[in-house]
């Protein structure tokens, strides 16, 4: 399972591996310490246990038709699991769409989107969102900028 501890070993291999997923089995080894074998091993175990979740490509938004990032925060209205649960659905199914999250605190979701400019923002808002019956409030904040860490340590030993 995922919640398990890493050794040195597994650690190691998903710092690697969130450096450059598409390094070789055998490159990976190498940097690493072990036969190839083994390694691949490891790794087959890490994606067994859920640690590795999968292997991405990093995109460039705009090369999509989406140069106009935003958070759009929602609440839900009334505030139950059947509604979220249909929110969260929903939005996931939004083509627009590139993240969820379901937080605490005044909002209830936080969602990610990607769009060619302000005015698909604002159609996104209008068309997608308030037009639902559990969508009791919508804010959306432009994003200038983000970064994404390439590679996270455990943050325990």
């Amino acid at each position: 399972m995922a919640g398990e501890r890493l050794d040195r070993t597994d650690r190691a291999l998903v710092a690697e591996l969130q450096k450059n997923a598409r390094i070789s089995n055998k490159d990976l080894a190498e940097l690493v310490g072990l036969a190839p074998s083994t390694c691949l091993e490891r790794v087959r175990a890490l994606r067994a246990r859920g640690v590795v979740r999968g292997f991405h490509a990093d995109v460039d938004h705009s090369a999509l038709g989406r140069s106009l990032e935003a958070i759009v925060s929602v609440r839900v209205r009334p505030h139950s699991r059947v509604h979220v649960d249909a929110f969260w659905e929903y939005a996931l199914g939004l083509p627009e769409v590139m993240e969820v999250f379901h937080v605490t605190g005044a909002d209830d979701f936080l969602v990610h989107v990607g769009v060619a400019d302000m005015d698909g923002l604002r159609d996104f808002v209008l068309d997608r969102l308030t037009v639902r019956p559990e969508v009791g409030h919508v804010e959306s904040r432009v994003v200038y900028g983000h970064a994404r860490r390439p590679a996270l340590e455990p943050l325990y030993e």
